[in-house]
């Protein structure tokens, strides 16, 4: 992927025209109590109601309604670690085509039964990004099925984008701040794209683990950076920036924030008391970035994309 291939607003206002019938507009909402504990105004974008429970419904979607009849024939199939799989499986299942899906052997449980509950086929491997790839290519060669990446990919960033259009048509007025979580970075990359067209004003920020921060790193370099060994309890921000998305990052967005475990499960939980609502512990990083830094977001108003809730109710952090 180079700087030469991208993706721009007229294609992620076409991927919601594609998938308006697929997904949902999700709602945004917001809490006083966390108003008050983070001294500034935040609203949060609930990708976690979105199909599948993530934003990935939207990328999915866009890039399984994108092929032709003739690319659909063998059926599609990607690596995940959970939610991506779920929605690909999904996009597939409605369009009758097969989804096969590579998942590390660490996956969470409750993302494994929801690719199979929505027709995907797993395989298994280990849990590094070169066993991902080395199964997926031994799959794809076997059942002739096209490969839909999670996130570096022009259909995939256009249809996540697809929320910063809602967002800015669901406020009245453009937020101080958009934040969104960054794994591999194609919601970043989308609402970037999208936020930068119709909210010139707004701040576009990243949010990751401590423990897989190299979007941040990447940013601050000025040069793509290799995720290495990544240790932390949001395992949908694990995987590595693509390196599409790292050219529209470092074109488009002003800031990767950080947030420690702790403080990561802090947030959740905080959502999951204050708002009933289930997120996961990769959807709460942008609130505990946030958190994190109140002199930095003091009065601001501030729009938080929470990225999902596939979570394993038996296994909570806490």
């Amino acid at each position: 992927m180079t700087d030469t291939m991208t993706v721009t607003f007229e294609q992620i206002e076409q991927a919601a025209a594609r998938i308006a019938d697929y997904v949902h507009c999700t709602p945004i909402l917001g809490s006083e109590l966390i108003d008050r504990a983070a001294g500034c105004e935040i609203r949060f974008k609930c990708e976690n109601l979105q199909k599948a429970g993530a934003f990935k419904a939207r990328g999915a979607h866009n890039a399984v309604l994108s092929l032709s009849p003739g690319q659909r024939r063998g059926g599609v199939a990607t690596h995940s670690s959970g939610n991506h799989g779920a929605a690909l499986a999904l996009a597939a299942s409605r369009m009758g085509i097969s989804a096969n899906i590579v998942m590390p052997d660490n996956a969470p449980a409750v993302k494994v039964d929801a690719v199979r509950a929505y027709g995907g086929q797993i395989t298994f491997c280990e849990a590094t990004q070169a066993a991902r790839e080395e199964a997926l290519r031994v799959l794809c060669d076997r059942t002739g099925a096209r490969f839909i990446p999670p996130y570096d990919h022009p259909d995939v960033i256009a249809g996540q984008g697809t929320a910063a259009l809602e967002i800015a048509a669901q406020l009245r007025a453009p937020p101080d701040v958009l934040v969104t979580p960054v794994g591999g970075g194609g919601l970043l990359a989308g609402c970037a794209i999208a936020g930068r067209a119709l909210m010139p004003d707004t701040q576009i920020m990243g949010a990751e683990p401590a423990g897989a921060d190299d979007a941040r790193r990447s940013l601050r370099s000025g040069v793509w950076q290799p995720q290495l060994a990544p240790d932390t309890v949001a395992d949908g921000l694990r995987t590595s920036l693509g390196e599409l998305n790292f050219a529209i990052i470092r074109r488009e967005v002003d800031d990767i924030l950080c947030a420690e475990d702790a403080a990561i499960i802090e947030a959740m939980r905080l959502v999951w008391t204050r708002m009933k609502l289930v997120i996961e512990p990769s959807a709460a990083v942008g609130l505990a970035a946030v958190l994190a830094q109140p002199a930095r977001f003091a009065g601001k108003r501030v729009v938080i994309v929470l990225s999902g809730g596939n979570v394993d109710l038996d296994r909570l952090p806490w």
